[in-house]
């Protein structure tokens, strides 16, 4: 793949400086090692709050939470944050969190789930669960969910797991990790992509689990599941340079051949862990603007697909 190419000069900046706190073999270090380097790392893109937030920690059940809110919020955003379930947390996806409910007029709780290697799966599922259970709860609807990457794919797997019980009016996945076919397809032609790699990807799916999987899992990879019904309407956006890009595409079809309502978005040129470089890209920032109008489309039950 000529990333030489597809990749325009802004994107390419961002990808150095992330390496530059982030290196390409920090997954060969310690957990502990790595969310130090990770969150520092964040910490070099944070862009501030915007004014007139009001932002604050809670505790949902025995799940960190950060919770920002707007003056008078028509509805929940749920935020899962990405990370491989190894790193990231309340600090890495703060300003990004902010931003969404600025621009949206939503509240925001942020999820700081529980992390591998010393929680394996499903204790992320279940934090998911709980934090959705206790929002749909404690606040007026609308309730979406979103996330990116690993928190994609909780949001995604929460959806699947509540249906009929939580009313969820949407949801918007970013970059997600859904389980797809590494064999094929993004996988093999974005194998070697920058940010992340296919190489990646396995380190952070053995580490995910005391024990391998026996047979398909749908509380761990979305895609794995037999029934695509019931689902809320789902906005899907890939980065076109991630191995991932494929899994927001075939999510979306399995929704659309179960009847239901999905789109897919492949933002041309962009990497994965993009949302960092929204304000010194002008691909990634569309794209974050994209990604809140299709929140605020959701929370506004309508749909424009």
């Amino acid at each position: 793949m000529d990333y030489s190419k597809l990749i325009d000069d802004e994107i390419w900046r961002f990808i150095r400086e992330t390496d530059a706190h982030y290196p390409p073999d920090s997954v060969n270090r310690t957990a502990a090692q790595q969310r130090e380097v990770y969150n520092t790392m964040c910490r070099a893109f944070f862009a501030g709050y915007p004014e007139g937030l009001a932002v604050r920690d809670e505790r949902i059940d025995t799940v960190p939470a950060r919770i920002y809110e707007p003056n008078n919020p028509q509805g929940t955003v749920v935020y899962f944050h990405g990370g491989g379930f190894v790193v990231g947390g309340l600090e890495s996806h703060d300003d990004v969190c902010a931003e969404i409910a600025d621009q949206t007029g939503l509240r925001v709780v942020s999820a700081d789930y529980r992390l591998c290697p010393e929680h394996p799966h499903p204790a992320a599922f279940e934090d998911a669960l709980a934090v959705v259970r206790y929002v749909a709860l404690t606040w007026p609807k609308p309730l979406i969910l979103t996330g990116d990457s690993a928190g994609g794919n909780l949001a995604a797997a929460a959806c699947h797991a509540l249906r009929g019980e939580v009313k969820i009016a949407g949801q918007v996945l970013i970059y997600p990790a859904l389980g797809g076919d590494m064999t094929k397809g993004s996988y093999v032609d974005h194998a070697n992509a920058p940010l992340f790699s296919i190489e990646d990807m396995k380190f952070y799916n053995k580490i995910r689990f005391a024990t391998p999987p026996d047979g398909p899992d749908p509380t761990a990879a979305p895609l794995e599941d037999m029934d695509f019904g019931d689902l809320p309407p789902t906005v899907s956006i890939s980065a076109e340079c991630d191995p991932l890009a494929d899994d927001g595409r075939d999510y979306r079809d399995a929704i659309l051949n179960a009847g239901g309502k999905a789109a897919w978005f492949n933002e041309a040129g962009l990497v994965h862990g993009y949302l960092r470089a929204r304000h010194q890209s002008e691909r990634a920032r569309r794209s974050f603007a994209r990604i809140t109008q299709q929140i605020s489309m959701l929370a506004h039950g309508e749909w424009h697909h």
